[in-house]
C-alpha cells in the first residue's frame, strides 16, 4: 500500500519501466504507449482502434503481462451472446451436462485484465452485459454477485472491416476512458525494422520477453486515488476545464469552424461533467508521470482527444464523418479555448 510520496516516487519509476518495457514490444507507438500507461493509473478502460496489422492486438497483450493478475481474452464474434460472457456449457467425459464459469467468472475477484478482440463484431446484447461490467466492476449470475476490484477491460476495434460488424453505442464508448488511435509512425527506419527484424516477426515470443507482473495490480487502486489526491489543479486550471466543458457544447461561442460543417447543425450534446472529469484524472496521471505535482493546461491538452472526443456526439449527419471531424473539432476546439 501506499502511504507516502516516497512510494509515488518509487510507482513513477516503475511505471516508466512499464512504459519503456512496451515501446520494445512495439515500435512508432510511443504516443499510444504513454496514454495506455495513463489509463493503467487512471484505472479506466481502453479502446484501441486502427488499421489491421498495426500492433493493436500485441500492445494490448504486452500490457497484460505487465499488469499481472489473472488474464482472460474473448474474440468478438457475430454468433457470441452475452451468455457465453458467463457461463459454458457441455457434456463432460461421463456424458453428463455441465455449466462452468465463463470468462468473466473463472477466476472471480483476481480477475485483472479482460481483453476483447474486435469488439465491434459482438451484437449489442453483448455489449450491454459488458457496459455494466466496465461502469460498476460488477456482475450478477447464479443468484450471486461478483466483484472485481481490479479490473481494466482492453478492447480493440478494426476500423476497416465493416461486413457482419455492429458499431458501438455512446452509452457503452462512454465508459471507455481513452479511445486510442494506433498508426505506427510513418518513417522509413521503423517500417524497414518490422518489415526486416525477426524479432518482430514472432508474436508470441516479443510478448513472452515482457517482464512479467511488472505492475502489482493489487495496489494500482490505491496508487491511483494517491495520485488524485497528490496532484493538484490551481483556480486557473479549472477555470479552463470549464471552458472546454463549455466549449464542446457551444463551439460558435468560441469562434470554432471547420470547413464545409454548420456549426450551428454539428453539437447533439457535449461533454459530460462525468466526461470531463475523467479528463481531469487523465491529465493528473500524466503530470505525475512527468514529475509535477501541479496540473498544467499543457497535460490536459495532452489527453484532451482521447478522453473527450467520443464523449461528444454530432447529429446523425455528421456522426456518419466522425472519423475525420473528430480530430479537427479537438484541435480547433484546443486552439480557440485560451490557456490561462
Amino acid at each position: 500500500m501506499c502511504g507516502s510520496g516516497t512510494d509515488l516516487t518509487e510507482w513513477r519509476d516503475r511505471a516508466l519501466r512499464f512504459e519503456s518495457a512496451l515501446n520494445e514490444r512495439v515500435l512508432g507507438l510511443s504516443r499510444a504507449v504513454r496514454l495506455l500507461t495513463i489509463a493503467v493509473f487512471a484505472r479506466g478502460h481502453v479502446l484501441l482502434e486502427g488499421n489491421v496489422g498495426v500492433g493493436k492486438t500485441t500492445l494490448l497483450r504486452a500490457a497484460a503481462r505487465g499488469l499481472g493478475g489473472e488474464y482472460e481474452r474473448v474474440e468478438g464474434t457475430i454468433d457470441l451472446m452475452p451468455q457465453d460472457l458467463v457461463y459454458h456449457t457441455h457434456i463432460d467425459r461421463d456424458g453428463r451436462p455441465r455449466v462452468d464459469p465463463g470468462p468473466l467468472l473463472t477466476h472471480g475477484d483476481a480477475l485483472s485484465v479482460f481483453f476483447f478482440n474486435e469488439i465491434n463484431r459482438a451484437r449489442p446484447q453483448v455489449h450491454s452485459l459488458l457496459l455494466r461490467v466496465m461502469a460498476e466492476r460488477s456482475l450478477t449470475a447464479f443468484n450471486a454477485e461478483y466483484r472485481f476490484p481490479y479490473l481494466q477491460v482492453f478492447a480493440d476495434r478494426n476500423r476497416v472491416e465493416k461486413e457482419e460488424t455492429f458499431e458501438l453505442p455512446g452509452a457503452a464508448r462512454d465508459r471507455f476512458l481513452m479511445e486510442i488511435e494506433i498508426a505506427p509512425d510513418d518513417t522509413v527506419e521503423i517500417h524497414r525494422r518490422l518489415m526486416f527484424d525477426a524479432r518482430f516477426h514472432d508474436t508470441d515470443a516479443l510478448i513472452a520477453g515482457m517482464p512479467a507482473a511488472m505492475l502489482d495490480h493489487t495496489s494500482l487502486p490505491a496508487v491511483a486515488a494517491m495520485i488524485q489526491a497528490e496532484i493538484h489543479a490551481g483556480a486557473a486550471v479549472e477555470t479552463f476545464v470549464d471552458h472546454l466543458r463549455r466549449a464542446t457544447h457551444d463551439p460558435l461561442a468560441y469562434g470554432i469552424a471547420l470547413d464545409g460543417v454548420d456549426m450551428d447543425d454539428l453539437i447533439a450534446t457535449g461533454a459530460s461533467p462525468r466526461g470531463m472529469s475523467m479528463l481531469v484524472r487523465a491529465a493528473k496521471v500524466s503530470a505525475w508521470l512527468d514529475g509535477v505535482a501541479d496540473l498544467t493546461p499543457e497535460h490536459l491538452r495532452a489527453v484532451f482527444h482521447e478522453v473527450v472526443a467520443h464523449r461528444v456526439f454530432f447529429t446523425p449527419i455528421y456522426e456518419l464523418q466522425r472519423g475525420r471531424l473528430g480530430r479537427e473539432f479537438s484541435s480547433a476546439l484546443l486552439r480557440a479555448v485560451p490557456a490561462p
